[in-house]
């Protein structure tokens, strides 16, 4: 048990197919509470799918695990309504400083504009994520939550797959038309439907530690190259909720495991750093350790992250190390992808060949963040006296040269992956001239309005299905093909820009116009409203191309 939190029991209760004893066809079916399947199920019950959530536990993650959440995932789980609880219980940054030995050789801001919604990033222990997205999963009507009940067997056919599931009372049989894995980078749905996973793992070992210590330190990354409390190794500190605070040390790879993890041996660590005088936190900081765990990273992902019936979401689908924070936050993404493609085919609006643009999609995303993943655990980690001898040249440049800075990498921060070359993208015009990042395949940016005459954030008025940002003369009707319906935003009536910032971000001082996708990505644009580009370009964000 931990001094700072007390860990929910959530009940345990017989399925109906139980007690009845026959197998009942789901629409859905999710296998993992972590995060990621937890906002999987927020996701598609928002957008009308029934769904089915097992776990083969009953209550949340054990220790704080991932810590860090970036802007883009926040704003997926304020689209959920739970990203303002998130916020406001983490501790939010956007600053960070990278230390070389003594002396200070990099900081950044990675948001140092204003006008938006949510910070750059948060810190908040993962248990507290979980529980308050378990707490939103209850009060949806559509999700059912079955907690100790364990996947042990699966076979697919071609509509959908009869899953053998163990509980405390035995085994019994359910059929699902999808299934989800959300069941992590052990996960055993890989084997059953034989998914290959590759990649490699780093050779070195890290020791995270969570401290309680009351300390007026400011709410920053700091990072540490061979500091002299820690030598010849790297130290990260971030600042969590309660006084808890998370310490990463790199042990080597010549650590022995079952020796770092003893209390006897980790406090040692955390007492050269707290009490070094020469030290960012000066003499005698008082400090309790929390929890603790030794860690070996790897970057790996699946061939492919559709398996006919089966899909795979979050570390089931790609494992990177934590330098960046790019594990929950891009996992939390593959289900901003999903959900809304899979609502609309199972609701008949769209063929089954826009489920594989998930994979198009995130595996692109997925080897974006694995690429640089790799790139920043090779520069902590140096494999070979050469890289070390470079990357600390690199850092005493970075001390007082600009054209060393950007070099210093100490884990490039999680950001969202544009799908720029999307088979859902309707491409630019060459006379569709843009000054605005805004690009198709890229998630909107958010922006301070006013709807109906109060204050408001743009991105909240996005994400329940297709949306046109028209910044000129208002069309009479919102624009339909089939049973999908882009609605119209009219800057200028439905939505006020008084302060500029949407207009400026969006480029439209010319009347642009803007189709927007169910997860809040930019689909097309173009510089007037014209009904047969519009149509086309929602056949085209949907498969529905004949």
């Amino acid at each position: 048990m931990l001094q700072t939190y007390d860990y929910p029991q959530y009940d345990y209760i017989q399925s109906p197919e139980q007690i009845n004893g026959q197998a009942v066809r789901h629409p859905l079916v999710i296998v993992g509470g972590g995060p990621v399947g937890l906002t999987m199920a927020l996701d598609c019950a928002q957008r009308g799918i029934k769904t089915i959530l097992i776990d083969n536990n009953n209550t949340v993650s054990v220790g704080s695990r991932a810590v860090c959440y970036a802007k883009r995932p926040l704003e997926i789980w304020d689209r959920l309504a739970c990203g303002e609880r998130m916020s406001n219980k983490g501790v939010g940054w956007s600053k960070g400083k990278v230390f070389f030995k003594d002396d200070l050789a990099y900081q950044f801001d990675l948001l140092p504009e204003t006008g938006h919604k949510m910070p750059a990033m948060i810190n908040l222990q993962q248990y507290y994520l979980e529980q308050y997205l378990v707490d939103k999963c209850y009060e949806n009507p559509l999700i059912e939550l079955r907690w100790k009940h364990n996947l042990i067997s699966l076979t697919q056919h071609d509509e959908h797959s009869d899953l053998k599931v163990e509980t405390p009372d035995g085994i019994f049989s359910i059929e699902a038309d999808w299934l989800i894995a959300c069941d992590g980078a052990n996960s055993k749905i890989r084997d059953m439907v034989k998914a290959e996973f590759t990649g490699h793992f780093f050779q070195d070992r890290f020791l995270i530690a969570d401290v309680v210590m009351k300390a007026d330190y400011p709410a920053e990354r700091w990072f540490w190259f061979d500091p002299p409390f820690h030598r010849n190794q790297s130290v990260l500190l971030h600042k969590q909720s309660d006084n808890l605070w998370r310490i990463d040390f790199q042990l080597g790879w010549d650590a022995d495991p079952e020796e770092e993890k003893k209390t006897e041996n980790i406090l040692p660590r955390i007492k050269a750093m707290l009490t070094d005088p020469n030290s960012k936190f000066g003499k005698n900081v008082e400090f309790e350790l929390e929890w603790s765990s030794i860690y070996q990273f790897a970057c790996r992902r699946v061939d492919n992250f559709r398996y006919g019936r089966v899909l795979f979401a979050g570390d089931s689908a790609h494992q990177v190390s934590p330098f960046g924070a790019r594990g929950a936050n891009t996992g939390v993404q593959d289900a901003d992808n999903l959900a809304w493609k899979l609502a609309l085919i199972i609701q008949g609006d769209a063929p089954i060949k826009l489920i594989d643009t998930y994979n198009e999609e995130r595996a692109f995303a997925a080897d974006d963040n694995l690429l640089n993943s790799t790139r920043s655990t090779d520069f902590i980690t140096p494999k070979t006296k050469g890289s070390r001898y470079f990357r600390d040249a690199i850092l005493e440049l970075a001390e007082d040269t600009q054209f060393a800075k950007p070099f210093v990498n100490s884990g490039r921060l999680s950001v969202p992956t544009p799908y720029k070359k999307s088979s859902l993208n309707s491409a630019d015009q060459a006379d569709n001239l843009f000054d605005s990042d805004m690009t198709p395949g890229t998630n909107c940016t958010d922006a301070p309005i006013i709807m109906n005459g109060k204050d408001a954030w743009l991105l909240n008025q996005l994400g329940e299905g297709f949306r046109l940002l028209c910044f000129g003369d208002k069309p009479t009707a919102d624009v339909s093909i089939g049973n999908i319906t882009a609605k119209i935003l009219h800057i200028g009536s439905d939505i006020i820009d008084q302060k500029g910032l949407l207009t400026e971000r969006f480029d439209g001082q010319k009347g642009a116009v803007y189709l927007i996708r169910p997860d809040q990505h930019v689909a097309a644009r173009w510089r007037e409203f014209d009904l047969k580009k519009i149509q086309q370009a929602i056949k085209t964000a949907t498969c529905n191309l004949g």
